[in-house]
C-alpha cells in the first residue's frame, strides 16, 4: 500500500510544480507565496489534528525539524536559481533519495535487496535525465553550492518524516508543527523578498495579500501530498518512498507536452522509460 500512497503523493507534488511553473514569471514575493502555501497545511492540519483527536506529545515537535528543512531547503533552491546557474540547481534538487538511502542506512541499518537497488538506480538516473541540461557545469560553484544545501535539506525532510512515524508520533499533529514552522520562517524573510521583487518589476510586483492567497491555493496540494508521504514512509522503506516521490517532475513534463507544447528531448525520452522501468522493477522483484 505504501507504493500507492507513495505514487499519489508525487501526483500531488507534481501538480504543485505545475502551479509553481505558471506562478514563476510573475512580480511576486516567493516568501509570501510560500509563507501562504504552508499555512493553508498549517490550518488544514490543525483541524485534522482535533477532529481526530490526536496527541500532541513531545514527539509531535520533530515536526518543527521538518518545517526548518523544508524552509532551508526552498529557500536555497531559489538562490540557486537566481545565482544564473538553474540546471545545476535543477539536477541537484533531484538526488535527495540518494541522501535519504545512505543515512537511512546509517542511522537505521535499512538496506535494499537486489530487486529495490535496481528499481532505485533507474528511477534516480531517469530523474536525473529529465532534469539535466547541456549547459550542466559545476564551474558555477555559487549555484552549486545552493544546490547541494537544496539536496541534503531536502533529503533531511523526508528523513524527519520517516523517523516522526518510527517514533510513533500522530499525523496530524506533526504536520501543524511543520507547516506552522514554514509559515513563519518564509513570514519573517517577506521583507527581503519583497524588496527584491520590486527591484526586478518595478511598480508591478503582486499585493502582499493576493500573493498570500494564491499561495494558500497552492498549499492544498502540498498538504495533501505531506500527508500521503507520511503515511507512506510508515511501512515504506524510506529511500524507496523517497525515490517514487521525486516522480512528480514526470507530471510537469508531461504538462510541458501537453499544454505548453514543448516536444521531448531523446533525453527526456530516456529518463521517461527509465524511470517507467524501475517502477515495473520495483513492482516485480522488490
Amino acid at each position: 500500500m505504501w507504493l500507492v500512497y507513495a505514487a499519489c503523493s508525487a501526483v500531488a507534488f507534481g501538480l504543485r510544480g505545475i502551479l509553481y511553473q505558471r506562478l514563476s514569471p510573475l512580480p511576486l514575493d516567493r516568501n509570501v507565496l510560500l509563507s501562504g502555501v504552508f499555512f493553508t497545511g498549517f490550518l488544514i492540519s490543525l483541524t485534522l489534528a482535533f477532529l481526530s483527536g490526536q496527541a500532541w506529545e513531545i514527539e509531535t515537535a520533530v515536526g518543527i525539524q521538518m518545517g526548518v528543512c523544508s524552509y532551508v531547503a526552498n529557500m536555497a533552491m531559489y538562490r540557486g536559481f537566481a545565482a544564473g546557474k538553474p540546471s545545476i540547481v535543477a539536477v541537484l534538487s533531484a538526488l535527495p533519495p540518494v541522501v535519504v538511502v545512505l543515512v537511512a542506512w546509517l542511522l537505521w541499518g535499512e538496506r535494499l535487496n537486489f530487486g529495490q537497488s535496481s528499481a532505485f538506480l533507474l528511477i534516480v538516473a531517469g530523474v536525473v535525465l529529465i532534469r539535466y541540461a547541456r549547459d550542466f557545469t559545476l564551474a558555477h560553484w555559487n549555484s552549486a553550492k545552493w544546490g547541494l544545501v537544496t539536496m541534503l535539506f531536502f533529503g533531511f525532510n523526508d528523513l524527519s518524516s520517516k523517523w516522526s512515524t518510527m517514533l510513533g508520533a500522530d499525523l496530524y499533529p506533526v504536520l501543524a508543527c511543520m507547516f506552522g514552522t514554514g509559515t513563519v520562517l518564509f513570514l519573517l524573510s517577506r521583507r527581503s523578498g519583497k524588496r527584491h521583487a520590486a527591484e526586478e518589476q518595478p511598480g508591478g510586483a503582486w499585493t502582499e495579500r493576493r500573493t498570500f492567497g494564491v499561495g494558500m491555493l497552492v498549499g492544498l496540494t502540498n498538504v495533501v501530498g505531506m500527508i500521503l508521504i507520511v503515511m507512506a514512509f510508515e511501512t515504506g522503506i524510506t529511500g524507496l518512498v523517497s525515490a517514487i516521490v521525486a516522480l512528480n517532475v514526470l507530471l510537469i513534463l508531461l504538462y510541458t507536452r501537453i499544454v505548453v507544447r514543448e516536444r521531448f528531448t531523446p533525453r527526456e525520452t530516456a529518463g521517461i522509460l527509465l524511470t517507467i522501468g524501475g517502477v515495473i522493477t520495483l513492482r516485480l522483484l522488490a
